[in-house]
C-alpha cells in the first residue's frame, strides 16, 4: 500500500529536497506541500495524506497550531493524519507540546535521509518515532518543568494493572517490543496487547504520547535509567 506524504515546510529547498527523497521510494506518494501551518490544513484536508510532515516553526500558523487543527479536527471533518514533526532544534517546547496533542513523533531536519524515509514508514505504520535519544532528553525536560501534570495524572496510573505499569515504564525507557519482552520474558504479542490496553485506559493515542504520560505522572522520573 502507497503512503500518501504532504510537506509543510517554509523553506521550498527543504520541501523540495524532502519531496524529492520521498518520492523516489516505490511505496511513498508526496501528494501536495504548503509554505505555512495555514495552507498545510488546507492541503491535508483536500489530499487526505496519511502522514504530514511539519516544520516546528513557520508564519502564517507555525506547526504546532496546525498540528493541533490536523489532530482535533472541527464537527464533521473525518480525515485525522499522523503528524510528524520536522525541528532544527533538539529541545523544543513546540514539539513537546505537538507530542501532547498527538504527533507521532518528531525528527531533527539534519537527520540522514534514510531516517527520514524510515520516519515516514514507522509513522504511516501506526507507530511513534520514539527512537533518538533527544526525544526522551526533550520530555524529561519539560515534564520535570510541569509539577501540576504530574500530581493530576499520577492518579490516573491506579487504573493500571502491575504489569501494565510495567510495561508503561519500560516504554517510557526508550525500549522497544522485542526488548520489552526479552526484559519481562513474554511473548512480543503479548506485550503489543499490554500496550493497546495501556493506551486504551489512559485514553492516549500512541506510544510517545505514553512515553509524556509516564514521566507527567511520575512512574519515570527524568535522569532516570
Amino acid at each position: 500500500m502507497t503512503i500518501r506524504v504532504i510537506i509543510v515546510d517554509d523553506q521550498a529547498m527543504v520541501r523540495a529536497g524532502f519531496a524529492a527523497l520521498l518520492a523516489a521510494q516505490s511505496d511513498i506518494d508526496v501528494v501536495g506541500e504548503a509554505p505555512n501551518g495555514k495552507e498545510g490544513i488546507d492541503v491535508s484536508r483536500s489530499t487526505h495524506p496519511d502522514v504530514v510532515l511539519m516544520d516546528v516553526r513557520m508564519p502564517e500558523m507555525d506547526g504546532l497550531a496546525a498540528a493541533r487543527a490536523l489532530l482535533d479536527p472541527p464537527p464533521g471533518v473525518v480525515h485525522r493524519p499522523k503528524v510528524l514533526m520536522l525541528t532544527t532544534f533538539d529541545a523544543d517546547d513546540y514539539v513537546y507540546e505537538a507530542l501532547r496533542a498527538g504527533a507521532s513523533g518528531f525528527l531533527l531536519k539534519d537527520a540522514p535521509p534514510t531516517d527520514l524515509i524510515a520516519a515516514v514508514r514507522v509513522v504511516a505504520g501506526g507507530d511513534a518515532l520514539l527512537a533518538p535519544s533527544v526525544t526522551k532528553r526533550l520530555i524529561a525536560q519539560f515534564a520535570r518543568q510541569k509539577p501540576a501534570l504530574r500530581r493530576n495524572r499520577a492518579l490516573d496510573l491506579n487504573g493500571l494493572t502491575p504489569r501494565e505499569t510495567e510495561v508503561l515504564e519500560l516504554i517510557a525507557r526508550g525500549l522497544s517490543n522485542q526488548e520489552i519482552a526479552d526484559r519481562l520474558v513474554l511473548a512480543e504479542q503479548t506485550v503489543k496487547t499490554h500496550i493497546g490496553r495501556v493506551l486504551s485506559k489512559l485514553g492516549l493515542r500512541d506510544r510517545a504520547q505514553a512515553v509524556i504520560f509516564a514521566y507527567e505522572s511520575g512512574l519515570v522520573t527524568p535522569g532516570d535509567q
